[in-house]
């Protein structure tokens, strides 16, 4: 299983699935990203938390534990 957080700068993945509980999944959610959708990985910060992403448009940062939640293709 791959996930958000082994995506490399530069490459866009597509999301697979979510994984997560109740509240922090619906916060990932109502960032936008669902089932489907492309992320863009711009880039991570030098220590490699958080990382920043494109995703419909519009730029997002998230940290590595909640990339983890986010299965990709």
């Amino acid at each position: 299983m791959k996930t958000l957080k082994d995506a490399r700068v530069g490459e866009t993945a597509t999301v697979a699935k979510l994984h997560g509980e109740g509240p922090v999944k619906r916060r990932i959610m109502d960032m936008g990203i669902t089932r489907g959708v492309e992320i863009f990985v711009r880039k991570v910060a030098p220590l490699g938390d958080p990382m920043e992403l494109n995703v419909r448009g519009y730029e997002l940062s998230l940290r590595k534990a909640d990339a983890e939640m986010i299965e990709v293709v």
